[in-house]
């Protein structure tokens, strides 16, 4: 599959939000929309898409604070798996980081998707043994406890 891979702009914040539920990425306390809206303005983040035939069909929201880098919503729509679109996507993600100096790339996976983790693995990626801890400022709706 040709892929052609870009920064996102306001026209593609429907179809990328589209593709994030349609993955399966989406939790019921997030607002994808305002995820990708605010991920778009940041100074330290950004949404790549990957375009194939037209459409949208693989996306990386990328960001760091100086000196680690974050990879989120990483994407492939589910008739393009398989042909190297989340492996692009995730090379894209990290070339923009190296573009900026980031030096390391991190990203969380969440206990109900850990099928993805042998797909990191073969990407280079380790698990990492830290403590995640959080806890919610103001609890959003639908939210569970941390």
């Amino acid at each position: 599959m040709p892929l052609s891979i870009r920064t996102a702009t306001a026209a593609d914040e429907t179809a990328v939000a589209a593709l994030w539920r349609g993955c399966g990425l989406v939790a019921s306390y997030n607002d994808p929309v305002a995820d990708f809206r605010f991920a778009c303005a940041g100074a330290c983040s950004d949404v790549l898409v990957g375009e194939a035939a037209g459409r949208v069909v693989g996306s990386v929201m990328v960001g760091h604070d100086g000196h680690r880098g974050w990879l989120y919503y990483v994407a492939a729509a589910p008739e393009a798996r398989g042909q190297g679109v989340g492996r692009a996507m995730v090379r894209a993600g990290e070339a923009w980081l190296k573009a900026r100096e980031v030096v390391k790339v991190q990203l969380l996976v969440r206990e109900t998707n850990t099928a993805v983790v042998g797909f990191y693995e073969s990407l280079g990626f380790a698990v990492a043994p830290r403590v995640v801890m959080s806890r919610w400022l103001e609890e959003p709706a639908g939210a569970m406890a941390p």
